[in-house]
Order: C-alpha cells, then sequence, then structure tokens
C-alpha cells in the first residue's frame, strides 16, 4: 500500500500490508491509555499517551509517524497536534480495533491473549 503524501491525511488500517504493517521509515505511536495498552498493542510500537504528548516531545522517535488510538477519533486529534508541532503524523483510522479486524500482529504486556480495548 502506498502511503498519503500529505500529513495529516488518514490510512486505514485494513489497509496497511500484513507482512510490514509499519513500513521502514515509519513510527507507530499508540496514543492509548497504559491499560489499552497493556491489553493489547502493536508490536514495535511506542506508546505515549495522548494526554502526555506535549511534554514527552523528546520520547517520541524520528521519523514519519502513523499514530494509532482504539478507533481514530483520539489519534486524529493527535495527529492535528503533531503536525502542527512539526511533525509528520498520519492517522490511522480505524485503529486499533479495525488493526485488530485486519488479522495485524497485536502483542500484550499481561502475559494473556491480548485484545483491544
Amino acid at each position: 500500500m502506498a502511503l498519503p503524501d500529505v500529513p495529516g491525511e488518514a490510512v486505514r488500517a485494513s489497509d496497511l500490508d500484513p507482512g510490514q504493517p509499519v513500513p521502514e521509515g515509519y513510527v507507530l505511536l499508540d496514543v492509548r491509555e497504559r491499560e489499552e495498552w497493556d491489553a493489547g498493542h502493536a508490536p514495535g510500537a511506542v506508546h505515549i499517551p495522548m494526554g502526555e504528548l506535549p511534554t514527552r516531545l523528546d520520547d517520541i522517535p524520528e521519523g514519519d509517524l502513523l499514530v494509532v488510538c482504539r478507533t481514530g477519533g483520539r489519534s486524529g486529534r493527535s495527529v492535528a497536534w503533531l503536525n502542527q508541532a512539526g511533525f509528520d503524523a498520519y492517522n490511522v483510522d480505524g485503529g486499533m480495533k479495525e488493526w485488530e479486524q485486519a488479522g495485524l500482529p497485536v502483542v500484550s504486556e499481561k502475559g494473556v491473549p491480548p485484545q483491544v480495548l
């Protein structure tokens, strides 16, 4: 799948490549809350809850950002804020719910089968 050229545009989770859902040069940034993250998240994702973004800019890795939440609302707001702050960010519309439904990998921090909350 070709990702959009213009930061701020949406990417559907179901359109991502199952073999490599996060393309080289991109970072998956998960802006959900800790309990959501612990229950199930994409392997290799960076976790910074939406409310912590303004104070954790130095924790955001270099690269274009694919920003994900549960269904796409929080990540959409985060993308708008990040792009204004000078990052190149794209919203993963459909979020982790669609990610999971598309059969993309999900792992858990709880030692139990992952689930998307």
